[in-house]
């Protein structure tokens, strides 16, 4: 097991039950973000970092004529969302497996292509997170689209609450990443992909998209 699951699996021990109930007033964004998806019919969802389920649970209930799948660096988080995904009953629509964010190969749950992607709020806490962008990118096939909400630069926030969640976000050993809009368009730029950005609640969080032209 690597040194980034180990990681995950010891911070997460103990919060599984807890995790979603606890992360429901601040981890804003992630229904906008599963209400955009609109992945075509029979198409293939992939969510980066699925932890407990529960994006790809609601995604598929909002969806229900794709197929989804999830990877997760952390064996704890995914024991949790197989127990999910069977109370839902959805064994048959969601698959999820282990693998690293910069790593995973494109044909990790077969052969087909996955038609959307997406990141909730995992960016943030993956050490070599442009790596990881670029790794999804490079699986998006034409016509399809990756997806990505996540903390903000909290640019027109009280300085004192930036300061206040941003001690907080750190005890999880979560970064918001600053510099992401600028990666972004840079990696549209030179992967002729379109990019759209939207900064929500005064720059708290952001929704964005890269769309790859095609079929």
């Amino acid at each position: 097991m690597s040194q980034s699951a180990l990681l995950m699996d010891r911070m997460y021990a103990w919060q599984t039950g807890i995790y979603d109930f606890t992360r429901r007033p601040y981890l804003l964004g992630r229904d906008q973000l599963i209400d955009s998806l609109a992945p075509p019919l029979g198409g293939r969802v992939l969510e980066i970092g699925c932890g407990t389920g529960r994006n790809l649970i609601n995604a598929a209930r909002r969806w229900p004529e794709a197929s989804y799948f999830g990877l997760d660096v952390s064996v704890v988080m995914l024991k949790k969302a197989q127990q999910e995904i069977v109370r839902a009953d959805l064994e048959d629509t969601i698959r999820v497996t282990q693998a690293d964010a910069v790593t995973f190969p494109k044909m990790l749950f077969g052969d087909g292509p996955f038609h959307r992607i997406y990141f909730s709020y995992t960016l943030s806490m993956i050490p070599d997170w442009i790596a990881a962008l670029e790794r999804a990118a490079d699986a998006v096939p034409p016509g399809g689209s990756l997806l990505i909400a996540d903390f903000g630069d909290q640019r027109d926030l009280p300085g004192v609450f930036k300061a206040l969640l941003r001690r907080w976000l750190s005890i999880f050993d979560v970064t918001p990443r600053n510099d992401l809009e600028n990666v972004m368009r840079d990696l549209a730029a030179r992967r002729g992909f379109t990019c759209d950005f939207h900064r929500l609640y005064r720059g708290y969080a952001f929704l964005a998209a890269l769309r790859r032209p095609g079929a």
